[in-house]
């Protein structure tokens, strides 16, 4: 949501549309992990640091999919919007974001599946999630049930990840309009 109304605050103007793309892709940059142990010193241990790390990243590819999506959306249909007698908030909710939104969907399934395997790094500062069976696996590597600890959280955040991708695909087909789908 917050992305979505960044993105609708700046799509109309250049300037403001290359700095949010370039904080996105500068954003998508930064290992997860280090910002991970960065935040662990202000913010100390536990959800507080996987929180922020988690809606850090799953913030960027939503803001560069709605930027292109609202930039993509035809100015003759935003002037016949305007011509038949919408405001600019009407228009924009009534007619660019229906049409955006496939590819703001889209940015958010992205999202979503860098999302699940951010947050299981995350489990590295005591957050919750199946990360705390990897990295337990991992620091007891060699001993007893060890492999099978690593493999339960890996494959429970792919079994994860498939699911919430079915979802918003589902989602999607519920919130798309059969004319901008077809």
């Amino acid at each position: 949501m917050l992305s979505v109304l960044v993105a609708a605050l700046v799509y109309k103007s250049k300037v403001l549309t290359g700095i949010a793309n370039s904080v996105s892709a500068i954003g998508l940059t930064i290992p997860s992990f280090a910002l991970i142990g960065l935040l662990i010193a202000p913010l100390g241990f536990g959800v507080g640091p996987a929180v922020t790390v988690v809606v850090f990243f799953a913030a960027l590819p939503i803001l560069r999919n709605a930027v292109v999506g609202l930039s993509g959306v035809s100015p003759a249909v935003v002037e016949s919007a305007r011509g038949i007698g919408m405001s600019r908030l009407r228009t924009l909710l009534r007619v660019e974001l229906p049409i955006a939104w496939p590819v703001i969907l889209n940015g958010i399934r992205v999202s979503a599946q860098m999302v699940m395997g951010i947050a299981a790094i995350a489990a590295y500062s005591l957050g919750p999630g199946l990360g705390g069976f990897i990295f337990s696996g991992l620091s007891r590597l060699g001993g007893a049930n060890s492999l099978e600890s690593v493999v339960t959280g890996v494959v429970g955040v792919i079994v994860l990840a498939l699911i919430l991708d079915l979802l918003l695909v589902g989602f999607g087909r519920l919130t798309t309009s059969r004319g901008i789908r077809a």
